[in-house]
């Protein structure tokens, strides 16, 4: 067995969700085969919702003493995301424990900002044995549900490709690329208003409303090229209507609706999106569409809410 670089690394838990994208047998005894050359390993595959949530939080509430448990996340962003909820628990992750992802999912957005395009085998390599330490990241929470935000919400166009995306038969990213360009032919633009920590910074037509930590959304669109996953802020990004629809998902590809006449791009730390005619809002977060939301929801920073192996330093700088 190869010597840890994560300082008292005790042992890893990997959570594979088997239903994932892209998660087989063969992947699953790969992550487990790398992980074991630094420490003693156990291997939980969840079998239905919940499950990942539970096994983190076991993994969570064992983690006092000197001892570093890393979670491994073997999905997609969903995956992650109930990882997530387990080893906060309500609250703020210990220091006992780390997360590390490994994508197998369809839009895998999370290990993107973590670990930009690299493969998976080098990442968890230099995570386990090459000098990585744990970084404490900033999350969200919507402060009505108290909904947990791992990467991420949106109103407006980028929530409506996942209703988009549910009738095409194509898989992964070209799935969720198509669903964003057949939303975005028929899209309306929505009365909306975005107050951020108190200030209002749009009011009128919105095609989009995007908050979050991480940079890229599905794998491919850079809705948030300057945020930075631990500067305590969320970054804000508001496409206003002088930007056509149709017009969207190729200047997102390259963050080029940024700096675009009626787009807003803000830093801040309490986020309230509003619909302003009372209906719904169409409202997401990390890829779940949000039912029965109202027409007004507020997002509240949790700034260095969870440790995680990642190299977030040595992501290119897109701005």
């Amino acid at each position: 067995m190869a010597d840890p670089a994560v300082p008292h690394l005790e042992s890893c838990l990997v959570i594979a969700n088997p239903t994932a994208g892209t998660v087989t047998r063969e992947l699953i005894d790969d992550v487990v085969e790398g992980c074991a050359r630094y420490t003693d390993v156990r291997l939980a595959r969840t079998s239905g919702r919940g499950d990942a949530t539970a096994l983190a939080a076991e993994a969570a509430g064992g983690a006092r003493g000197p001892g570093v448990r890393v979670v491994v996340a073997v999905g997609g962003d969903g995956t992650v995301l109930e990882v997530v909820e387990g080893l906060l628990n309500g609250g703020r992750a210990p220091d006992g424990v780390a997360l590390l992802v490994v994508p197998a999912g369809t839009g895998n957005s999370d290990y993107r900002s973590h670990w930009g395009e690299r493969p998976w085998r080098e990442a968890l390599e230099q995570a386990l044995g090459g000098g990585v330490v744990p970084r404490r990241l900033d999350l969200a929470r919507v402060r009505e549900s108290g909904d947990l935000i791992v990467l991420g919400a949106g109103a407006g166009l980028t929530a409506e490709v996942l209703r988009s995306a549910r009738g095409i038969e194509l898989r992964g990213k070209d799935r969720l690329r198509a669903g964003l360009e057949h939303a975005a032919a028929q899209y309306t633009p929505y009365p909306g208003r975005i107050t951020v920590d108190g200030m209002v910074v749009h009011k009128g037509d919105t095609v989009l409303a995007n908050v979050g930590g991480g940079r890229h959304r599905a794998w491919q669109f850079l809705v948030l090229p300057d945020s930075v996953l631990d500067d305590g802020l969320l970054d804000v990004c508001v496409v206003g209507a002088e930007t056509a629809a149709t017009d969207v998902p190729e200047l997102l590809r390259t963050g080029g609706h940024v700096g675009r006449t009626g787009t807003v791009y803000v830093k801040g730390r309490s986020v309230t999106f509003e619909r302003t005619d009372g209906l719904p809002l169409c409202f997401e977060h990390d890829g779940e569409l949000v039912t029965d939301c109202g027409s007004r929801l507020t997002v509240d920073v949790l700034p260095g809410a969870l440790p995680v192996l990642c190299d977030p330093a040595g992501l290119p700088d897109y701005r």
